[in-house]
């Protein structure tokens, strides 16, 4: 059967973001692109995860969006997904939740700080709200819409998919990815974590905390992701993962 170590990759990400604590009922998919052969694969509309298995991730056409293989309908969000592929070219999965504190933080429409180093190291800066949608957005194709909105955001604030991979929807939740489906998925982990802290520190009230040393934010992320970076183990002494690893 075609993309079945893709499919497997899919499905078992599906599941961890479970396992992580990211999902209530089935809100929530992942999905990972395969470039090379032109195809997502995401997970099925509206299937309990308990009853997820790898034959059950859908593969689409990455540039029509036509379902190539699988006997279910695609994620409601597959067009989210699949214009955030086409717009944002490094990135190779995309994890979409509605875990509490990343929800209730995209649901104030408002930017979320940078108030420590946790934030630091998966995110260089403040995650961004995309702008709202217009109301023949919302009327029309409103999924395809959602993710137009969030790189029409990213291009007006000059951001790189690659320092900041996360987004809210206003009124909705947020979306993450990364460029392997462990990142997008670790990224997916941090976000929650550091909505919670700064729900935690009452970051969503009026006077707001300050946000972290500017300095500060960029020597944590450059540590992990820049081109000097020394976070982490040497290349040639780790195993190196796959694109959907």
């Amino acid at each position: 059967m075609k993309y079945t170590k893709l499919r497997k990759h899919v499905c078992e990400a599906n599941l961890a973001i479970v396992q992580h604590g990211l999902v209530t009922l089935t809100w929530g998919n992942v999905s990972a692109v395969d470039r090379k052969r032109g195809v997502m694969a995401i997970k099925p509309s509206g299937v309990p995860y308990a009853e997820l298995t790898p034959a059950a991730i859908v593969i689409c056409d990455l540039d029509t969006g036509n379902v190539q293989q699988g006997s279910f309908s695609p994620s409601s969000d597959t067009p989210t997904h699949l214009h955030l592929y086409r717009a944002f070219p490094d990135i190779g999965a995309i994890v979409h939740t509605h875990s509490p504190s990343a929800t209730a933080w995209a649901q104030l429409a408002r930017p979320l700080p940078c108030y420590g180093t946790t934030h630091a190291d998966h995110f260089n800066g403040a995650i961004p709200v995309a702008r709202p949608l217009r109301a023949d957005e919302i009327e029309g194709t409103y999924e395809h819409a959602a993710g137009v909105s969030i790189v029409d955001t990213f291009q007006a604030e000059g951001l790189n998919p690659l320092d900041m991979p996360a987004a809210f929807l206003p009124g909705h939740a947020p979306f993450v990815w990364g460029t392997t489906l462990r990142a997008a998925i670790d990224n997916a982990v941090a976000l929650e974590e550091v909505a919670r802290m700064a729900l935690l520190m009452g970051a969503h009230r009026d006077p707001a905390p300050a946000p972290l040393d500017p300095r500060i934010v960029a020597k944590h992320f450059n540590r992990k992701h820049g081109a000097q970076a020394y976070y982490g183990q040497p290349a040639t002494e780790r195993k190196e993962s796959s694109p959907h690893e």
